[in-house]
């Protein structure tokens, strides 16, 4: 008698995914996107031109600040415009091909803005620890170099993910993600074949690129604040906590949200999970502009100083 594998599924060539349908108050929601990506894209451009039209922002902090404003558009970009149209029209299918092209895009981004995170806190390490060789250490060529590593880093992380989820066996043609966007735990979630390495890959790659990089930060801060403390003048503590505290906040704010969506416990309900997805892809690309100018005041001088310019040239 032949041996049967109780294993054995009617694996098939996955066709179409189906997303959470977001068009159930769809007024109310399409709204919200819209106003939250319009300020996403508003402000992350207004920041990225005043750093490079104002010469006195030509310094490595700003530079990595322009490459974040950067990487937040694109980052936004990749889900939100999908999500709108999801709530307008109401359709949730999309093709596999178009989800994988997502995804990639997706992750490889996050993962650049966590490594260009962790750069960032070593920029501000090297210029309060050791402030007379920042100008040797942080070079021009060495910050472009700093930056590159950062996109190449999150672009080559995504291809690992991209190819082990494009290789995941689906039991049916369309399969039904319970998600906004496509990302790669709820297409493991979805797949019907044995997924334990998929998800050692992912955990193993989101420790090295996700928390790794917030424990140097960590460490870089605890040297940071060391060093700030020791300054005898009260006014001097705090313009260099000032210089750090932005950034700060948008870390915790970012790895908080990424480590929950990628390493966190397991088991939470599929509100909070969505949740801590819509905050992770949302939140930091909307507040990064908000904290950066409202608490820089160079850059809010050199915004108002833009503003003042072409509307005087404007009235002339």
């Amino acid at each position: 008698m032949p041996m049967i594998d109780l294993h054995q599924k009617n694996y098939t060539l996955l066709e179409n995914v189906l997303l959470l349908n977001l068009s159930d108050g769809w007024f109310f929601v399409t709204i919200l996107f819209f106003v939250i990506y319009c300020t996403i894209l508003i402000g992350n451009i207004s920041i990225f031109t005043i750093i490079r039209v104002e010469t006195h922002l030509h310094s490595p902090m700003y530079f990595f600040l322009s490459n974040l404003s950067l990487l937040d558009i694109l980052y936004s970009s990749a889900t939100i415009p999908l999500m709108l149209f999801n709530c307008i029209t109401g359709k949730t299918k999309i093709s596999f091909r178009k989800c994988i092209f997502q995804l990639y895009f997706f992750v490889s981004l996050g993962g650049a803005e966590c490594i260009l995170l962790a750069i960032m806190a070593y920029d501000r390490f090297v210029a309060i620890c050791n402030p007379l060789r920042y100008p040797v250490v942080m070079s021009s060529r060495a910050c472009a170099s700093l930056a590159v590593t950062s996109w190449l880093s999150g672009f080559i992380n995504s291809v690992l993910h991209t190819v082990m989820t494009a290789n995941l066996k689906f039991c049916q043609s369309d399969a039904n993600i319970n998600h906004f966007y496509c990302d790669v735990p709820p297409l493991i979630q979805a797949s019907c074949n044995p997924t334990k390495t998929s998800k050692i890959l992912l955990y193993v790659v989101s420790i090295f690129l996700g928390f790794t990089p917030f424990m140097y930060i960590v460490i870089s801060y605890v040297h940071i604040i060391s060093t700030i403390m020791k300054i005898k003048s009260s006014e001097g503590r705090w313009r260099a906590f000032s210089t750090c505290s932005s950034h700060l906040i948008v870390v915790t704010i970012f790895y908080g949200t990424a480590n929950l969506n990628y390493v966190g416990p397991t088991g939470y309900s599929l509100e909070l999970e969505n949740l801590a997805s819509l905050l992770y892809c949302i939140l930091t690309p909307l507040v990064n502009p908000i904290i950066y100018c409202l608490r820089n005041k160079e850059v809010k001088g050199a915004f108002k100083k833009y503003l003042r310019h072409n509307y005087f040239t404007v009235s002339r």
